[in-house]
């Protein structure tokens, strides 16, 4: 199993829609993908607010070749259209994790 982490600070003045977007547009476009089989979608606590609220998003793939598909074909245009939308009121950090138990 593989863990496809999307790590991202958001600032105040959008987080409402921002929140919105990411339940009813972005998660469900990533899910149509195919490539994972259930996400986690929570809120980082004990972090520092000032700049705004910090979500991640876990992404699961049963397998690395689930999560390079996703990475080769999908992940470009939805990043763009992430971009778009939101610009630089966004902060984004991803990385991809092994489940070893």
């Amino acid at each position: 199993m593989y863990i496809y982490n999307v790590t991202t600070k958001v600032a105040h003045g959008i987080h409402t829609d921002w929140f919105h977007w990411m339940k009813n547009e972005h998660i469900p476009a990533v899910m149509e993908s195919g490539c994972f089989s259930h996400f986690l979608f929570v809120r980082l606590l004990e972090t520092d607010e000032e700049d705004g609220l910090t979500y991640a998003v876990q992404y699961h793939a049963a397998t690395k070749a689930n999560y390079d598909l996703y990475i080769q074909q999908f992940a470009p245009a939805l990043r763009k259209e992430t971009i778009e939308k939101w610009g630089n009121q966004i902060i984004a950090f991803r990385s991809i994790m092994q489940v070893v138990n």
